[in-house]
């Protein structure tokens, strides 16, 4: 925090030995209007970013939720036939009804982690793209602090 009020005091230090003359305010106009710009952008490209890793959580959710039905489904009717089984062939109903529980299991899984990788790839660039965004702020800030810096020396 000190650290954060010492640079706000230089920086008023800074700007208060600059004479304020029509080219140094024409450039800090300028100056703000470029950071303005940039801001809006990179909060579109943060808001697109979120949206797009958003929609791959949802989606992978929902593949979570269907698998999960489906193997739901799969045990129901393993023992509804287990159920339905002489009792002689219940032993083989029932593990006839495992192997396909298994089976649907192993889809089951294998969507989900596919679905989960798509939704952390989706994350991942959306961090990127916001990092990019947010690099690109940084950069005409600096530039428009140089522009305003270079006005004000002039003078």
């Amino acid at each position: 925090m000190n650290k954060i009020i010492a640079t706000l005091i230089a920086g008023l230090f800074a700007t208060a030995a600059f004479a304020q003359t029509p080219a140094v305010d024409k450039a800090q106009v300028e100056a703000n209007k470029d950071v303005a710009k940039a801001q809006q952008k990179e909060m579109k490209v943060d808001a697109k970013a979120d949206k797009k890793a958003n929609k791959a959580i949802s989606k992978a959710d929902k593949a979570h939720d269907e698998a999960n039905a489906k193997v739901a489904v799969e045990q129901a009717k393993a023992n509804e036939k287990v159920a339905k089984a002489d009792p002689e062939d219940k032993a083989k109903a029932a593990a006839k009804g495992d192997k396909n529980v298994a089976k649907a299991e192993e889809k089951a899984e294998k969507k989900t982690v596919k679905a989960d990788a798509k939704a952390i790839k989706e994350t991942v660039d959306a961090t990127a793209d916001k990092a990019l965004a947010a690099n690109k702020t940084d950069a005409v800030k600096a530039k428009s602090a140089a522009d305003v810096k270079e006005a004000a020396a002039k003078h």
